[in-house]
């Protein structure tokens, strides 16, 4: 093979990925992957899918090696390839972000109360966390938070927050976190502390931020 040939070749490689990226859902997919591990079924309900269609988009990313799965009784259970993948999602936002006025436009619209957001010093954020200055509480579901989890952060479940409000203190900042700056589940958690006469605050990060960030994680 002469240097251009294996220079197409090479490129052709660098390109699956990129096909096998060329999806929303597929992105979606991933970074719920992030998280944790996910059966194709849990998969599908959360993205508003089907499960023929959930596990075309799930053969597409296995063929690139971002994904791999495994059989579990009658269920399938995917989970991303390496920590490089969750982080590949946080770099192809942040160069959107960084180039598209259109992505720009959409996330303001998301974020659209930024007062209500945490400052984005991560190291000092934790410092606070760790001397108790603010109690950094994770929303998503209980098995995500066991998969990593945020140090010093507390595991409440969105659909358990109502019922343990009590547990929590008003006379500190509360800063609730998900699955990163397009998951809305922070959103509802600190729209519910502050109805409650909470102090409340939503953290863009996740935990795929923070390792995009070389930061470390609990488990």
């Amino acid at each position: 093979m002469d240097e251009r040939r294996l220079k197409t070749a090479l490129y052709e490689q660098v390109a699956r990925i990129g096909k096998a990226l060329a999806s929303p859902k597929r992105l979606e997919l991933l970074e719920v992957l992030a998280q944790s591990e996910q059966t194709v079924d849990a998969l599908a309900q959360q993205l508003g899918m089907d499960i023929k269609l959930t596990s075309a988009h799930l053969k597409a990313l296995r063929e690139a090696r971002l994904v791999e799965g495994r059989r579990e009784g009658k269920f399938m259970v995917y989970r991303l390839t390496g920590a490089d993948v969750a982080v590949l999602g946080v770099q192809l936002r942040a160069v959107a972000e960084a180039h598209l006025l259109e992505f720009q436009r959409a996330f303001a619209q998301l974020v659209a109360t930024p007062e209500q957001l945490a400052p984005l010093d991560r190291k000092a954020l934790m410092a606070q966390a760790r001397r108790g200055e603010v109690v950094v509480i994770d929303v998503r579901p209980a098995h995500e938070y066991d998969t990593a989890h945020l140090p010093h952060a507390r595991s409440i479940p969105l659909d358990e927050l109502r019922q343990r409000l009590a547990a929590l203190p008003k006379d500190r900042e509360i800063v609730a976190y998900c699955r990163g700056p397009f998951c809305l589940m922070s959103d509802e958690a600190v729209a519910l502390l502050r109805a409650e006469g909470f102090q409340a605050r939503k953290m863009l990060d996740g935990v795929s931020e923070w390792q995009a960030a070389g930061l470390a994680l609990a488990a």
